[in-house]
């Protein structure tokens, strides 16, 4: 098989790298599309093009491999090439998340196959389980640490003692933190994820801006010795699950008990819990980030190609639910700093309160409706943690 891939960054060598080290993918590069042919480049000139037609009008090439970090630009490359019959494999979350129901019906249209196994968890293929294994149990919940740069950063923090932001400035010499992180601080990432996977455990076709999200950007000192004293760490968490005929997501950081199984998912590492009927608790852990991970994951994309591997959609055909997270009540630590407008009246339940000086929490009952609503929420004084 021949590929033409787009994008030679982190990525993109990571899949050159593993693609030439193993010997059960018969495969090779035929053309790499870049946007910049000034940039110093470990491979001969005769590689690289500007020029997405050299790739996408080439009969020779039979897969289109997308690795560029500009989704909007991803978009249109993926569809131009599924419209000229071209399989192609992607790990753009962001532009998978905001064009699913697109992408689906140009799978239908053309009969060319997308794949995406490195958008979501890098090394640990989750998606394909769903797929294959999982496409007939009652799943009904599919949560974890779905970003290895949050989990790289907190690791560092609890286990390390390190600040915030220099757990943040290791993860960007690491190649862990893009320059700009705000993707991953602020949650958008894992949010992105869930969007995708909620259409391969559920069925539902599901907007970004439907879920709640809210990241690790805000937490501080006082925040992390918080869970010290209660015997914990804390991660960023992603949950979608089933209530009835109901489905919701939410993603936002979680206190996690010293026992609990996240507690030893450490640094870039990542981790997928299924709960289902039948198969009850199943707990994937792998590693989240970094060049060769994701590569893999790419590459698994590609040799399943060599069998014309599809994904079926089989969760969206017998799917008979809508999503609603509204009603859900998060249990929630909410740190803020005197003069916060944050009010009791959003919350049902309050269990605790603390005030101190400039810096006050209160413990107690939320629903997802009331968060999405809350004005408070964007004050940067403010910071939101559950308490599961």
């Amino acid at each position: 098989m021949k590929i033409g891939l787009f994008g030679f960054g982190c990525v993109g060598q990571g899949l050159w790298k593993v693609l030439h080290e193993t010997r059960g993918v018969k495969a090779e590069i035929g053309r790499i599309c870049i946007k910049n042919p000034e940039k110093p480049r470990p491979l001969p000139a005769h590689f690289f093009t500007t020029d997405p037609d050299d790739i996408l009008n080439d009969p020779g090439i039979d897969i289109v491999v997308e690795l560029i970090d500009d989704a909007e630009a991803a978009f249109r490359l993926v569809s131009s090439a599924l419209e000229r019959g071209k399989s192609v494999v992607t790990a753009n979350k962001k532009m998978i998340a905001h064009h699913l129901p697109e992408l689906h019906a140009l799978q239908q249209k053309t009969g060319a196959s997308l794949l995406y196994e490195g958008a979501c968890c890098a090394s640990i293929p989750i998606i394909r389980n769903l797929e294959e294994y999982y496409d007939n149990d009652l799943l009904t919940s599919v949560e974890g640490i779905f970003n290895g740069t949050t989990n790289y950063i907190l690791s560092k923090v609890f286990e390390e003692n390190k600040s915030f932001d220099e757990a943040l400035r290791l993860a960007q010499e690491n190649g862990f933190a893009e320059s700009d992180p705000r993707l991953d601080l602020e949650g958008f990432d894992p949010k992105y994820k869930l969007c995708i996977l909620l259409l391969h455990a559920f069925g539902v076709f599901v907007e970004p801006e439907s879920v709640f999200h809210f990241g690790i950007h805000r937490l501080n000192a006082f925040d992390a010795e918080f869970a010290r004293r209660r015997g914990g760490s804390l991660k960023l968490v992603a949950r979608c699950y089933r209530q009835g005929d109901q489905v919701g997501a939410y993603c936002i950081p979680r206190f996690v008990p010293g026992n609990h199984r996240y507690a030893s998912v450490r640094n870039e590492y990542n981790a997928v819990t299924l709960e289902s009927a039948f198969s009850e608790q199943q707990v994937f852990v792998g590693k989240g980030a970094g060049d060769k991970p994701t590569g893999c994951a790419v590459l698994s994309d590609i040799s399943a190609l060599r069998y014309q591997y599809k994904y079926e959609y089989r969760k969206w055909q017998q799917n008979g639910s809508f999503f609603n997270t509204s009603d859900t009540e998060l249990q929630l630590y909410v740190r803020y700093s005197t003069g916060a407008a944050v009010a009791d009246s959003d919350f049902t339940e309050i269990t605790e309160r603390f005030m101190s000086g400039d810096t006050n929490y209160t413990i107690g009952r939320i629903p997802v409706r009331k968060l999405q609503q809350a004005a408070w929420l964007a004050d940067p004084r403010v910071s939101v943690v559950e308490i599961s």
